[in-house]
């Protein structure tokens, strides 16, 4: 028997109250952790402080190749005055600082960028501002006290935090965590994030497609919750069945610490995840609609304060949901400290509108022409057009209370 007419959305609510409530209702999982190496941490999330436990550099070294001095040795030197020292040996990067002699006044040794200063010496003449001349050197530039020398915990002082606890690792803190000599970090257990897909005209990849539509949604939010440190758990496709629905939800709320669903959050009479999720003991609808273009179906529930994020089935619709839901719950969850996204400026290339109290993620392509940075807007609307993903590298965010920008405005992109 057939429906009369489709349910509606009742109300739209805003990007921004749509995730404080989402955030006042939902208990975050407690964070467990575990030990790796450092070289496999990257996008990890470190779980506590990294301290390093020792001086970086651990001691004072020559920044250039020139010659080790006294620095009270070269005051007046010039091209026209110049100072000659005595070289007294030659210092090349790893020998062991213990066995360096110390140098006295009126005396110089060799010495090579990275290598160990001498004791009694506290700074470097740059090669080219000297004249090596036999057993003497002739100083043509006078240089200040601990000039062209990397002091000893330049970098890193001993006790000084290298990352901070809940912080996404990166390569250059890899880098710098390795070079305290550190060979394993605490790190956060990737938070558990369940998927699932709904719809009767939805096939996997490895199933027959005939008259249905492959589900390209599914394995691009995987991608992108590991891209962000999280582990996707594939609760696969199921048909618009409410039971099945709600037994796959039930499962994934005591396997998983985050639940996505695609599909079934629209107005038609089989959209019917929001029913599955009212069946279940401790289920609470949080909002059903948000006022953004795409992604208007977006909607959020709790399981006994476990978040659920209900996504359009269209891929376009999902991004954009996820950059401004799924994205910032992950980081309240972890409580991961948060990072400025990669923005740019640059002047659209054509006039773009917007809806009245709609927040508007649009897909662009950002590119330079000579000295001008533009901004080629892709689409506002095709939700399901993966093209304009793949053309895509920004997205441009229209508040809700901006109706538009015109041919030439400058705008601020978020680069993706």
């Amino acid at each position: 028997m057939y429906k009369s007419k489709m349910k509606g959305f009742k109300e739209l609510m805003k990007v921004e109250d749509a995730l404080k409530l989402l955030f006042e209702n939902m208990i975050p999982p407690k964070i467990e952790s575990e030990e790796i190496y450092v070289e496999e941490s990257i996008g990890k999330i470190s779980y506590e402080d990294i301290i390093s436990q020792v001086d970086i550099p651990p001691f004072n070294r020559s920044a250039v190749d020139g010659y080790a001095v006294i620095s009270s040795d070269t005051v007046g030197a010039s091209i026209t005055n110049p100072i000659s020292l005595k070289i007294v040996g030659e210092i090349k990067a790893g020998d062991n600082p213990e066995n360096i002699k110390s140098i006295n006044k009126g005396e110089a040794v060799i010495i090579y960028t990275g290598a160990p200063l001498p004791k009694g010496s506290d700074a470097v003449v740059m090669a080219e501002d000297a004249t090596y001349k036999g057993d003497l050197v002739e100083i043509n530039k006078a240089v200040a006290p601990y000039q062209n020398v990397s002091k000893i915990g330049e970098d890193f002082s001993k006790g000084k935090i290298i990352v901070k606890k809940n912080t996404i690792i990166k390569p250059w803190h890899i880098g710098a965590i390795v070079s305290a000599g550190i060979k394993k970090i605490i790190v956060q257990k990737p938070l558990n994030v369940a998927i699932l897909s709904t719809g009767n005209e939805i096939a996997e990849p490895n199933e027959d497609s005939k008259g249905k539509i492959i589900n390209s949604t599914k394995p691009l939010l995987k991608s992108m919750i590991m891209s962000f440190g999280c582990k996707p758990i594939d609760f696969g496709t199921v048909n618009d069945d409410i039971e099945t629905i709600k037994e796959k939800i039930e499962l994934a709320s005591k396997v998983s610490d985050l639940i996505i669903t695609t599909g079934g959050t629209s107005v038609g009479n089989y959209d019917l995840v929001t029913d599955a999720i009212l069946k279940i003991n401790g289920s609470k609808i949080l909002f059903n609609g948000v006022r953004m273009r795409p992604g208007k179906p977006t909607s959020g529930a709790v399981i006994n304060g476990k978040p659920i994020i209900m996504l359009s089935g269209f891929p376009v619709a999902a991004v954009s949901a996820f950059y401004a839901f799924i994205f910032p719950t992950i980081n309240f969850m972890r409580n991961t400290n948060e990072e400025i996204e990669p923005k740019i400026k640059g002047k659209i290339t054509r006039r773009v509108a917007n809806i009245a109290g709609v927040k508007t993620y649009l897909r662009v392509k950002v590119r330079k022409e000579k000295n001008e940075i533009y901004v080629d807007p892709l689409a506002v609307t095709a939700s399901g057009v993966l093209s304009t993903l793949t053309e895509a590298n920004g997205l441009l965010i229209i508040p809700e209370n901006v109706e538009g920008y015109d041919e030439d405005d400058e705008v601020e992109v978020m680069l993706i």
